[in-house]
C-alpha cells in the first residue's frame, strides 16, 4: 500500500531492545538542489524520505541530504559498525534505544539551548532516554501509540474504550493482532492490570494466559501492511496493536477507520534524532535536527507519506490542517499521554521469555 511503501515491515516498532535481525537498508533518492555545495548523510526511518519534508531544508541550505532507510536498531548499529568514522552525520533511532548509541559513543552532545525542549510535549521529552550525565544527545521528534484501531461502521465505538471487551468473545474472529511482541505484551500487561515498566518474570503465567485469550479471539496475527489491508478491506473489524500510524494516513479515503486509547491505557512509542559524534559537518547536522524539530518540520514529518504520527513539538499544530489534526487526535494528546506508557524495556533474560511467550502464542 502506498502509505507504507518504504517501510513494508515498518513497525519496527521496530525491533528495539531485542537483538534484531539485520534488515537490508537502502539509499533513498530525494531530489536536491542542482549543484548543491554540501551533502549530509542520515540514517533514518522511512518517514524522513518524503520530499515534502526534505526539500525545504535542502533548498534553504544549498545541501543534498542523502537518506538511508533502515528497520530496527540492530540494523542501524550493524550499518554503523561497517561504516568509516564520519560516513554518517545524523541518526534517527527508537527513543528507548538512545542510550545504546550513547554507550557506544556514537552520538555527539547537542547544546540544550539549541533545541525547542520547552515546546515538546512533557511526556515525550524523555530526558532519561535522550540525555546522560546532564548532556543532551538526542531529541524526541515523533511519537504514537500501539492501541486499538477499528472500523467504526462495524463495531460499537464505546466497546473500544474497554480492553476487556476487545479481548472478549463479542468480536471473536473479527480481530487482527499486530505481530510485534513488545507492544503486544505491553498491552497484555495492561490487560492484567500491570504497568509496562513493572512487568517481571513473576507475571509470565498471567501474560501467557492473556496472550492465549487474545489469540483465541483473533482471526489473524499479521505485520503492518497485512493488518492495515485487512482492516481497510473489511477482512477484520479491529486491529489490536494498531493506532494513528495505521489509520490516520487513510483518513481521507477511509473515514470509517478510527482509533482510540482504551480506559486501561495503551503503549507509546517514540523516535529520537541526534548528531553523529564522528560527523565532520556537525553544525550542518545540528541545523538539520533543528529543522526536523521545528514546528514546520514537525508538521511535515507528522504527515509523511510513509506513515503519520504525532509530532513531538506541540507548536506543530499551527502548521497542520484541521482534518490532519483530527486524524492524529492532536487536541486530545494531553489526555492520551497521561493514559499511555512506554514499551516494556526488559532485561535480556526477560526479553527472551517475552519472545518465547509470543512464539508460543503464534503456534496456538
Amino acid at each position: 500500500m502506498q502509505s507504507l511503501r518504504d517501510g513494508a515491515h515498518l513497525r519496527r516498532f521496530f525491533s528495539s531492545v531485542a537483538g534484531s535481525a539485520i534488515v537490508a537498508a537502502s539509499f533513498v533518492s530525494v531530489p536536491a538542489p542542482a549543484f548543491a555545495t554540501e551533502e549530509l548523510n542520515a540514517l533514518v526511518w522511512c518517514d524522513h524520505t518524503d520530499p515534502a519534508l526534505v526539500e525545504p531544508f535542502e533548498k534553504a541550505n544549498d545541501v543534498k541530504v542523502n537518506l538511508k532507510v533502515y528497520e530496527g536498531t540492530g540494523a542501524a548499529l550493524s550499518i554503523l559498525d561497517q561504516s568509516r568514522p564520519g560516513d554518517w552525520d545524523v541518526l534517527v533511532i527508537d527513543g528507548v534505544d538512545v542510550h545504546r548509541a550513547i554507550d557506544l559513543d556514537l552520538l555527539a552532545e547537542m547544546p540544550a539551548d539549541a533545541l525547542p525542549t520547552a515546546d515538546i510535549f512533557p511526556e515525550v521529552r524523555m530526558e532519561a532516554n535522550n540525555t546522560k550525565d546532564g548532556k543532551t544527545y538526542a531529541v524526541t521528534e515523533k511519537f504514537g501509540y500501539n492501541t486499538v484501531s477499528y472500523d467504526k461502521s462495524k463495531v460499537d465505538p464505546k466497546d473500544m474504550q474497554d480492553l476487556s471487551v476487545v479481548f472478549s468473545d463479542k468480536y471473536k474472529g473479527r480481530i487482527a493482532l499486530y505481530d510485534y511482541y513488545l507492544p503486544m505484551i505491553g498491552l497484555a500487561g495492561l490487560g492484567i492490570g500491570k504497568k509496562t515498566a513493572e512487568l517481571s518474570e513473576a507475571d509470565m503465567p498471567a501474560l501467557k494466559e492473556k496472550l492465549a485469550e487474545m489469540r483465541a479471539m483473533s482471526k489473524q496475527v499479521s505485520d503492518v501492511v497485512s493488518s492495515q489491508t485487512a482492516l481497510a478491506t473489511g477482512e477484520v473489524d479491529i486491529l489490536v496493536g494498531g493506532g494513528e500510524w495505521i489509520t490516520a494516513v487513510l483518513s481521507a479515503d477511509k473515514p470509517n477507520l478510527d482509533w482510540t486509547i482504551p480506559e486501561q491505557g495503551a503503549v507509546r512509542w517514540a523516535q529520537s534524532i541526534g548528531v553523529m559524534k564522528d560527523s565532520t559537518k556537525q553544525d550542518l547536522a545540528l541545523k538539520f535536527v533543528q529543522y526536523i524539530v521545528s514546528p514546520e518540520g514537525q508538521a511535515r514529518l507528522a504527515t509523511s507519506s510513509c506513515y503519520w504520527a504525532m509530532p513531538a513539538n506541540s507548536k506543530a499544530g499551527e502548521h497542520l490542517t484541521d482534518p490532519q489534526k483530527a486524524a492524529l487526535r492532536f487536541n486530545e494528546q494531553a489526555e492520551y499521554l497521561k493514559k499511555t506508557q512506554l514499551y516494556p524495556i526488559p532485561s535480556t533474560e526477560l526479553d527472551q521469555q517475552f519472545q518465547d511467550a509470543w512464539t508460543e502464542m503464534l503456534q496456538q
